[in-house]
């Protein structure tokens, strides 16, 4: 399938068109291809949850290509967030981290592709190399500075190994597969159907509001973890800059620092410039002890508001550490 294709405007047809691109080298045209693949499944939410994540995957490859590594964590992240435990995006997301010497998230990406599918080669390899950069940066100690690994359930590592026709995502392929295709060979699972998206879609958006103004109601009330899932219940229906900021803040108290990044990080590919977004992320990276991104946060921050007095004040810390 040619990129002319994608005038059939599916998602399918611009996804293999996308993988045509990417096959050609031709990066940036491959990542609006499958942008405009992801546009059209927005609406249709869960339904299409796996294709979104296959799809938000092959962009962070073309992201990665191009030395966009923020940009591919941001997709990875989002593809996890759909189907948790996705080789390709955990490796993605760990060779991003890598080049951006966040060597402590890479390492702990790196581990978790191990608990899913103990065979894949560049996990090893990956692990070696963070293991040899983390023992120079923290000395002996390192493994005291890591993030959590999250531990994967033995669904996710059988879903991968063992093929069954009932498992979502039964037939993802194996991490090595050939390097040319982001996701040419990720199956979609079941077949995906357009159907009339219009009422969905207004329904959609007005529940998310709901859910975030519970979620909101909550943190008032200092219940963030319940905090969270309301949040995340809205944003799988509609992906708002504030209920990602929201979501973020509930993460910093509860000390889950890896997801609050990620979720600023979500929050930024919305809206670039979000005070709060950079906020966050700058406390975020600062407890990760990731310094240099947290201060070039917060000098992005204070581009737009100069007088910022938590961001002055974040910033002396940050020059102090």
């Amino acid at each position: 399938s040619r990129p002319g294709a994608a005038m059939a405007a599916s998602p399918g047809a611009l996804r293999r068109a996308g993988n045509e691109e990417f096959r050609r080298g031709q990066y940036g045209p491959a990542a609006a291809l499958y942008s405009r693949a992801l546009a059209l499944l927005e609406a249709s939410g869960e339904a299409a949850a796996e294709e979104r994540s296959v799809l938000l995957a092959n962009r962070a490859a073309c992201h990665l290509k191009d030395g966009a590594c923020r940009l591919c964590v941001a997709d990875c992240s989002g593809a996890l967030e759909l189907v948790p435990f996705g080789i390709k995006p955990l490796l993605r997301r760990a060779a991003a981290y890598e080049a951006l010497e966040s060597y402590r998230l890479a390492y702990v990406d790196y581990k978790t592709v191990l608990q899913v599918d103990c065979t894949v080669q560049a996990a090893h390899d990956g692990v070696n190399r963070m293991t040899k950069a983390l023992l120079e940066k923290d000395g002996v100690n390192w493994r005291q500075k890591l993030p959590p690994i999250p531990t994967v359930p033995v669904s996710a590592q059988t879903r991968w190994s063992v093929p069954s026709a009932a498992a979502p995502g039964a037939n993802a392929p194996p991490a090595t597969a050939p390097q040319g295709e982001p996701g040419e060979n990720v199956p979609w699972g079941r077949a995906w159907s357009p159907v009339a998206q219009t009422d969905q879609t207004a329904a959609g958006t007005e529940r998310a509001r709901t859910l975030k103004e519970e979620g909101n109601e909550l943190v008032k009330k200092g219940n963030h973890k319940k905090a969270v899932e309301k949040y995340s219940q809205s944003l799988q229906l509609s992906q708002e800059c504030a209920t990602y900021t929201n979501r973020a803040l509930c993460y910093l108290t509860l000390k889950q620092y890896k997801e609050a990044a990620q979720d600023c990080t979500e929050a930024l590919r919305l809206d670039p410039k979000n005070v709060k977004a950079l906020y966050r992320r700058a406390q975020a990276l600062k407890e990760l002890k990731d310094y240099k991104s947290s201060i070039a946060d917060i000098k992005s921050l204070l581009k737009t508001e100069p007088k910022n007095t938590a961001a002055l004040r974040l910033l002396q810390e940050l020059n102090r550490a």
